[in-house]
């Protein structure tokens, strides 16, 4: 047993260098010979020096301090460093469409790209927020799946599903989808959309991911070439507010300068933003006009006014005046 462990001194090198050592973090020769013995395999300091070599010239490189008068070993090469992993943690945390299940099954994978005292670290980040998070792993094969119909030009076919008030998953009115024709993967509002077009209704529409089931790949070709050669999902996502479809229109907005941020980071740093006096500004913008746009320019009370056209101003008008008889007692 222990002479075919010895073929797999370099592996264990590995990783006990991984999992025990960092930039903080060394381990003396003893207790690599220790720790080598403990998994079967025995082994000098010479032929350690040799492997350590050997690691060097395939790119695993490690580096040697003295400390406290003795000498330490501990790698210096990561896929990740801590910082890249600490957000990659918190990506996957934050993301309501991973459950917490599978939130703390990736975080725990993440963990082994670190040594074990970092990894410490990447743990007490779990706890940042109590997210609302999915109820399945779903998602994980919807999107494998939609990847698969997009890499072989397919359509496909699925049921789409809604909340009740009894907070039961159910079937739309519209049901069953068939001949969609997937294109792209978008993310909004911490959301996975697919974004496709829908050849009974000859337009281009967006489905939410976790909400979709049963898919299956159909043995025929994807439509919408011609519609999607030059579409643009990030634009398209900037358009639509929380998703929700509706007429694209060129709208001229106007904002109290303590919104600049608010609007870069919303429409992106190619909007034009033009000055004007009294500390406001004006920006043109193409829109998909929607209740959800309606209620962002409303979140901002009085620094933000739709100046036009005139249907879009009306628009607003209508909205306001509905939520004003809705509380008239």
């Amino acid at each position: 047993m222990r002479n075919s462990k010895q073929k797999l001194k370099l592996l264990y090198l590995i990783q006990i260098f991984d999992e025990y050592t960092d930039e903080e973090h060394g381990i003396t020769m003893s207790e690599i010979i220790k720790k080598l013995d403990d998994n079967g395999i025995k082994a000098e300091r010479k032929s350690i020096y040799d492997d350590i070599e050997q690691l060097g010239t395939v790119g695993y490189e490690i580096v040697t301090e003295k400390l406290n008068r003795e000498t330490v070993y501990k790698t210096v090469t990561r896929k990740f460093d801590v910082s890249e992993l600490k957000m990659l943690v918190d990506v996957v945390q934050a993301s309501k469409f991973i459950s917490k299940k599978d939130s703390e099954e990736l975080i725990k994978k993440l963990e082994g790209f670190t040594s074990k005292y970092e990894a410490k670290k990447l743990q007490r980040q779990v706890y940042v927020a109590n997210r609302v998070k999915a109820i399945s792993k779903s998602g994980y094969y919807n999107i494998d799946a939609i990847h698969d119909a997009i890499y072989e030009n397919k359509q496909i076919a699925f049921d789409y599903y809604m909340w009740n008030t009894k907070k039961e998953l159910v079937i739309r009115n519209d049901g069953n989808k068939t001949d969609i024709s997937p294109w792209a993967l978008s993310w909004d509002d911490e959301n996975y959309y697919m974004v496709a077009f829908d050849s009974a209704k000859q337009s281009i529409r967006h489905y939410r991911v976790d909400k979709m089931k049963d898919i299956k790949i159909l043995n025929k070709e994807r439509d919408g070439k011609k519609e999607f050669e030059k579409f643009d999902v990030a634009k398209y996502t900037k358009q639509t507010f929380g998703m929700f479809t509706g007429n694209i229109k060129n709208v001229q907005m106007e904002f109290d300068n303590s919104l600049v941020g608010v609007v870069v980071d919303r429409f992106g740093t190619d909007v034009m933003i033009i000055p004007k006096k009294d500390d406001k500004f004006t920006i043109n913008v193409d829109v998909s006009v929607s209740s959800m746009f309606y209620s962002w320019v409303a979140g901002f009370e009085d620094k933000v006014k739709i100046l036009g056209p005139q249907e879009v101003v009306d628009g607003m008008k209508n909205m306001i005046e509905k939520l004003s008889n809705q509380y008239k007692y």
